[in-house]
């Protein structure tokens, strides 16, 4: 571990110097998990605390109607176009500075857009805030996978990032109501300030220093994932929004579709890769990334529509309904946890997976029973095994995914983890839209047609993770989730 110089300089004759003191003080384990967590929670938070303050928002700074949906689509697309880039800096200039680089990024961007006084100035924010995480985030999950061996550390530790990583969805939700409802919609912003320093500090105590990577930096490969990945989104978000069928969706997926061929043909020639083409090579590590992207698809595009149940057909005011689905992150968090002490040890990750998918799917099969006069209280039980299931999931596909990877190619490989997560919720909101759309159109608007759509998305969220299920029978092995691997090779 390495404090800052200006700590390794204070030194008195014969005693130890400051920053000797201070890791002689600390829990530096604690100290790491507090940064990478800390970071994580920011990131997931922000993708929904800004969604409860967007009609305080368009009052405030006279968004129209179609360009409010940019305050959350400009965060999207720098956020996933940058991933892979961001991820691979880190590998190569040093995980320690991209992470505190990015999470100063993004905290100074949620400054910039607290004091925003019109909205370019909010829009600006909102692109710089995912530039931020788009550096922060892969280089958090790379500190943690090589601070924490493979194994149970990396497991339990794994545990608690899932945790934070489903559970920050509500607590987005709860915190942003509570600060439009008490305080004003600045403060959804302004909030990242004190958790940004504490997790800074954090970070600046105990993360250590990584050497940079000699060689020339892939920036054609660079090019064309951004442009690529940064296409296929802003295609995905228009189709969400406009249609499949319209031609700037159409145009945008088959540019970034074609960006991204040559992106592959660039990384499989390219002596250091952004992506290397070698974190493929495992059938069970690449089923594990698109398992992911389809268990986030079928939550996140639930999510959405769920929270327009819980507001325009119960009634419930933006802080309730974050307060609603605690029910859900608490079977996320026990989920996790229990899988992290005990069930990682008992069950191959094959078998992990497929009740996992299966749990979740039974909650989302129970929750298509649910209609314009359904009580909260009917809804527990299907929360509380959409939770579980989750909790189990994101565990065992995160731990699948970084298995048996180098620790130079961590950055690389938590950029993918990432990039399948951003990707998963933005192809399942595309997707659940077009399906609610379908499901309601030329129906009278009103609380039953809405629990109609409702109904009818549900189901094909349930019907996509089951095809998860089918996917990870075929493609994971008989492993044990803990097991040892063959030291890692390049």
């Amino acid at each position: 571990m390495s404090l800052s110089p200006s700590l390794e300089r204070i030194r008195i004759p014969g005693q130890p110097s400051l920053a000797q003191r201070v890791r002689s003080r600390i829990n530096t384990d604690a100290l790491v998990l507090l940064a990478v967590l800390g970071c994580q929670l920011m990131v997931v938070v922000d993708a929904t605390i800004v969604n409860v303050a967007l009609p305080d928002i368009q009052r405030s700074l006279g968004f129209s109607t179609s360009s409010l949906s940019w305050v959350l689509n400009a965060y999207t697309l720098t956020f996933g176009g940058l991933l892979l880039l961001g991820a691979r800096l880190g590998d190569i200039l040093g995980r320690r500075g991209t992470f505190l680089g990015g999470l100063s990024l993004f905290v100074s961007a949620s400054v910039f857009g607290g004091f925003a006084t019109d909205t370019s100035m909010l829009l600006v924010a909102r692109a710089f805030q995912g530039v931020g995480a788009a550096l922060a985030a892969p280089a958090a999950l790379a500190l943690l996978m090589t601070r924490f061996p493979e194994g149970n550390q990396r497991t339990r530790a794994l545990a608690l990032f899932t945790a934070v990583s489903i559970g920050g969805f509500s607590l987005g939700l709860v915190l942003g109501g509570a600060l439009v409802q008490w305080l004003d919609w600045r403060w959804v912003f302004f909030v990242n300030v004190p958790i940004g320093a504490v997790v800074i500090v954090a970070g600046l105590l105990s993360l250590p220093r990584t050497a940079a990577q000699p060689g020339a930096f892939d920036l054609q490969g660079a090019l064309y994932s951004t442009a690529g990945i940064g296409a296929v989104v802003y295609g995905l978000v228009n189709a969400a929004e406009h249609g499949w069928s319209t031609p700037v969706t159409i145009v945008a997926l088959i540019l970034g579709s074609a960006f991204l061929l040559g992106f592959v043909y660039t990384e499989s020639r390219a002596p250091q890769p952004i992506t290397p083409l070698r974190l493929f090579a495992s059938v069970s590590r690449s089923s594990a990334h698109l398992g992911r992207l389809v268990m986030v698809a079928g939550f996140m595009g639930i999510m959405f529509f769920l929270t327009q149940y819980l507001q325009e057909v119960l009634h419930y005011g933006p802080l309730a309904t974050g307060v609603a689905y605690l029910p859900m992150t608490v079977a996320t968090f026990g989920a996790s946890q229990l899988t992290a002490r005990v069930l990682v040890g008992r069950l191959s990750t094959r078998t992990l997976l497929i009740t996992a998918f299966s749990v979740a799917a039974a909650g989302l099969y129970w929750l298509t029973t649910l209609d314009a006069q359904t009580p909260y209280l009917a809804l527990l039980g299907p929360f509380v095994l959409i939770g579980a299931g989750g909790g189990m999931a994101f565990l065992a596909l995160t731990t699948a995914a970084l298995r048996g990877v180098h620790p130079d190619d961590a950055g690389a490989a938590s950029g993918l983890v990432n990039t399948a997560q951003q990707l998963g919720g933005t192809v399942g909101l595309a997707i659940m839209v077009a399906v609610f759309g379908a499901a309601t159109r030329g129906l009278t608007p009103s609380s039953t047609t809405f629990a109609h759509g409702m109904t009818v998305t549900v189901l094909t969220a349930a019907v996509l993770l089951t095809a998860g299920a089918v996917l990870m029978a075929i493609t994971q092995g008989e492993r044990r989730a803990t097991a040892t691997v063959p030291a890692p090779v390049r």
